[in-house]
């Protein structure tokens, strides 16, 4: 939504409000969309987004529901009796309302589940005992199942009583007796065929299906490869468990971006917007990388100071420090970035860390060939170094560029292949790394070029 239309909807709404006109501010609610009017809810404080969601038509409430962010939902749930929170419950799909029940106190889920139908409770159940961030904890069992013996007249009357309950129509999954899953055949496919065709002849049974103990990010990159807006999801036994739609792959996608964000940002990943946070929770999710970063630094001073002669005799040397690490720390982050990107999205794998080396070392020569001629000419010409000098920095230059570019490249590949995020190799850690070789590197030069008695 626009921010300056959000903006007036919110104000007016608020208005409303304010004003106790409940009849006014129900039919406003009523005309927007329901992501709309979430929208609007997430930005308005707790207690009025709970008046709003009270005087909410309840054929609107679950759908508004859904679109909350987590912790408005948890707010308006838990200011709400068992019973009607079980209404709300019962109206989400399984994978909505799994995901926040599982954010919530388990006192306060046993409550509200006593209350659910026993549909919906084996639903919940079902859906929280598979691993966090796995096909199995995101997707939805709402969906439409046809057997290969019905009509396509029988199969588009299953289709009409279940719809409304199922995540999406367009796609039916085709299984056996025993759940093993079949093939699919689409909605429109059956809209033109003949009423009397058995499902089993007119199905696709060239079905890529996602196991339940997939991570969600691997599954979410397999739907987007297939261009397909949702997937089954089945067990060991190739039994069909449930689906995942294009809806959940864009969550995912949007939630897995912004972690590995945060981690090369080196802050420890958080699920709660920006200014939901409290300033003691952002507080906590920085200061732990903040210290690491901090000790891990002090190599870095205890470098310049064994090299204090050196410094002392070439006082200059000492200005040109900071453009040396900030250049090796920003060549590093470059291709870790790309590499880390590339793993995200399976263009690199392990197997192919050579390729990726010897291309990155290809274009750290040419960088550092570049930025050392650049630097060169104004050494000479603008700092009026002497030759000698500027020879060593622009001879660290180049030395600094391909290291940096080879450590960035390399510490994402290790790390994904010894099990570790490789997000947490991006960055702050190769900055770190980098600068120590960088300043290594510039004072052996500078010693050896300049001949220093150290």
């Amino acid at each position: 939504m626009d921010d300056i239309l959000e903006e007036n909807y919110r104000e007016e709404l608020e208005k409303l409000l304010l004003n106790k006109d409940y009849k006014a501010l129900r039919k406003k609610m009523e005309d927007m969309n329901v992501v709309d009017l979430a929208f609007v809810m997430d930005e308005m404080e707790d207690e009025d987004s709970l008046k709003m969601f009270r005087i909410l038509p309840k054929d609107m409430a679950a759908d508004v529901f859904a679109n909350l962010e987590l912790d408005d939902q948890q707010y308006i749930i838990s200011s709400m009796s068992d019973t009607e929170a079980s209404h709300i419950i019962e109206n989400l799909m399984a994978d909505d309302a799994t995901d926040l029940l599982e954010e919530m106190p388990a006192n306060v889920v046993k409550k509200i589940l006593s209350k659910a139908s026993p549909e919906t409770r084996a639903d919940i159940n079902h859906l929280l005992r598979y691993p966090e961030d796995s096909a199995g904890s995101i997707m939805t069992v709402e969906f439409v199942d046809l057997r290969e013996q019905m009509t396509v007249e029988e199969a588009i009357v299953r289709i009409k009583r279940r719809g409304l309950d199922s995540e999406t129509v367009n796609i039916c999954y085709v299984v056996d007796n025993q759940r093993i899953l079949k093939g699919t055949v689409a909605l429109r496919y059956l809209l033109i065929r003949e009423p009397d065709e058995l499902i089993g002849d007119i199905m696709n049974t060239k079905v890529i299906s996602i196991n339940t103990q997939m991570d969600q990010e691997e599954a979410a990159l397999t739907i987007q490869k297939y261009g397909f807006t949702a997937m089954p999801v089945v067990d060991n036994e190739n039994r069909m468990v449930g689906i995942i739609t294009v809806d959940d792959v864009v969550d995912i996608l949007q939630e897995e971006a912004t972690e590995d964000i945060e981690k090369m940002a080196a802050m420890i990943p958080s699920d709660k917007p920006y200014f939901k946070m409290t300033t003691l929770e952002t507080y906590k999710k920085r200061m732990p990388w903040l210290l690491l970063l901090m000790i891990s630094a002090t190599f870095t001073g205890a470098i310049i100071t064994s090299y204090e002669e050196a410094l002392a005799s070439y006082v200059i040397l000492t200005a040109y420090i900071p453009m040396l690490m900030d250049t090796g720390g920003n060549a590093g982050s470059q291709a870790s970035v790309s590499v880390i990107r590339g793993l995200s999205i399976g263009e690199i794998e392990f197997k192919e860390i050579f390729k990726v080396i010897w291309k990155e070392i290809r274009v750290a020569v040419l960088c550092g060939i570049t930025l050392s001629g650049a630097n060169f000419v104004k050494l000479l010409l603008v700092d009026r170094l002497a030759l000698p000098v500027a020879v060593v920095i622009c001879s660290t230059l180049v030395v600094v560029v391909v290291f940096a570019k080879f450590i960035g490249c390399v510490l994402p590949l290790v790390a994904e292949r010894i099990g570790f995020d490789p997000a947490v190799m991006a960055s702050p850690l190769i900055t770190t790394i980098v600068d120590a070789v960088s300043l290594t590197v510039y004072f052996t030069i500078a010693v050896s070029v300049l001949h220093i008695v150290v």
